[in-house]
This record gives structure tokens, sequence and C-alpha cells, in this order.
């Protein structure tokens, strides 16, 4: 479905942007670090505790040697009881209602921005899109513009004397 956003255009007219009303999903389960621009993005058919599991033995695998803390929302797959932790992952949880605590929202919200106000005709399109939005315009110092929120970054230098 097309993402519309606001438009700038003269005053009294109303913006005219192309539309598709279609429900096909694709799910993008990522982690950005606001520390060093790292990210790992993992493109998966569902949306569900199944899913986030995969997510997180291929995350665990990427660089083994760091650990890893995931802030996440409340999702119920996020608290699935079948979900196994890799012991190079930890997850802390937010309270609830408070996504502008998750700084991989401004990471979803720049990406949406990026796809908006066109139409996809098919999710193959989305996907080459996205794709390519991914390898070719995100890279360490927006990730660390948009992730890097000061009292993460401050609290990071006090735990490990940075």
């Amino acid at each position: 479905m097309t993402i519309l956003r606001r438009m700038i255009t003269a005053k009294g007219i109303k913006p005219i942007a192309p539309y598709q009303h279609k429900f096909k999903n694709l799910y993008l389960f990522g982690a950005f670090s606001g520390i060093n621009g790292a990210h790992y993005l993992l493109e998966l058919p569902y949306c569900n505790s199944d899913t986030f599991q995969v997510f997180l033995d291929l995350f665990a695998q990427s660089n083994p040697d760091e650990f890893k803390i995931l802030i996440l929302d409340n999702g119920a797959f996020h608290h699935a009881k079948s979900l196994v932790i890799p012991d190079n992952i930890a997850l802390l949880f937010l309270p609830a209602y408070s996504p502008e605590l998750n700084p991989a929202e401004n990471m979803w919200q720049h990406i949406k921005g990026k796809v908006s106000m066109a139409v996809h005709k098919t999710l193959e399109d989305l996907q080459h899109t996205i794709s390519d939005i991914i390898q070719n315009q995100i890279n360490t110092s927006i990730i660390k513009s948009i992730c890097g929120r000061d009292f993460y970054i401050n609290s990071f230098q006090c735990a490990f004397n940075v």
C-alpha cells in the first residue's frame, strides 16, 4: 500500500500523488548502532516468534565475538516463551507505549520516507527498492546521525570507560 506523506504545494492546492491500495507484506527486521553506525537487516516473510528467532540466531552469528544489546518494544513475539536468546545477545525492553525511546523507530521512519509517495506494482518491486536503499543510501554516518541519541552514547561511554 502506498505510504502517503505531506507535500508542499501552493496554498489551497491539494497535492496529487499516485496511490495503490493493495495489502501484500514483507517484514524487515533490523538492528542499528548509534554508537558506531553498524547495522544488520534481514527481510523475512512473516513477523512472529519463529522469524524473530531466525533473526536472533543470524544476528548472533554476525560478528560472534561482539556482545549485542537489542532495545525492543513489548511486541508479543519479542516475549515468546519459545525464544532461545543467544549467549552474545541481551534483550532490553522499553516501557510500554514509548516508541520514542527506541532509536530504531527513527531508522524505520527514514526508510519508509524513502519509499513513500510511490506506487510499487509488485512486492518484488518494493523489495528491490528497499534493497537499493539499504545497500546504497544507508551508511554508518547516516545511522549514527539518526540513531545516535546522547543518553545512549553517554551511558555506553560511562559503562565501558570509552
